[in-house]
């Protein structure tokens, strides 16, 4: 079973990334590069602040602690416990991938590139998806750069969707229980005032 599991997802990578083309290379690359997104990390956290002040330490507190959980659960826990070699680093891959850039470490599962970028997606979807429908392109940014992990031959798709879900759970867990304690805060602060 685990044999037949592994021979799909190998399929499914050489497919994948076979098809590329030159221009794209580069494109990936720098979707590829967590440094590419520090921008938009510092326009998020800035927003957060400015829209919501005071609840704004919850809340990024809420989104660090999943990706935290999300990362460390892919790169801490599951990569050592499986010792799955990255695509990269299978000698009988090496002729037929399309590699673009140093490999990387030599365990690929899970991806905490998808966990991370799920987990943060997921994380503003649930609080905020509500109030800002637009939110919804987080998914699309996480997906794209958990599908450039396939494209440099970093992860197989398995090790894609295994941090997606990973950054899902991580994310879901840390919104309820944020959502738990405002709350608990809630009804403390109504018992104060009363």
């Amino acid at each position: 079973m685990l044999q037949t599991l592994n021979q799909l997802d190998t399929d499914l990578f050489l497919w994948l990334n076979g098809h590329y083309t030159s221009w794209l290379d580069p494109i990936m690359i720098w979707v590829t590069e967590r440094n590419s997104w520090f921008p938009l990390y510092a326009l998020l956290i800035g927003w957060l602040i400015y829209r919501y002040r005071k609840q704004a330490i919850g809340l990024l507190f809420t989104l660090i602690a999943a990706v935290a959980i999300s990362d460390q659960t892919a790169s801490s826990v599951l990569k050592p416990l499986t010792h799955r070699l990255r695509p990269c680093h299978v000698v009988t891959l090496q002729k037929l991938i399309h590699p673009v850039m140093e490999c990387g470490g030599p365990y690929g599962f899970a991806s905490s590139h998808a966990a991370n970028t799920f987990a943060l997606a997921t994380c503003l979807w649930l609080l905020f998806g509500k109030r800002y429908p637009w939110l919804i392109l987080g998914y699309v940014w996480a997906i794209v750069v958990s599908y450039s992990r396939i494209y440099v031959a970093a992860h197989y798709p398995l090790d894609v969707l295994t941090g997606a879900g990973i950054g899902v759970l991580a994310a879901w867990l840390c919104v309820y229980i944020y959502r738990r304690w405002q709350a608990h805060d809630s009804r403390h602060n109504k018992r104060l005032v009363n």
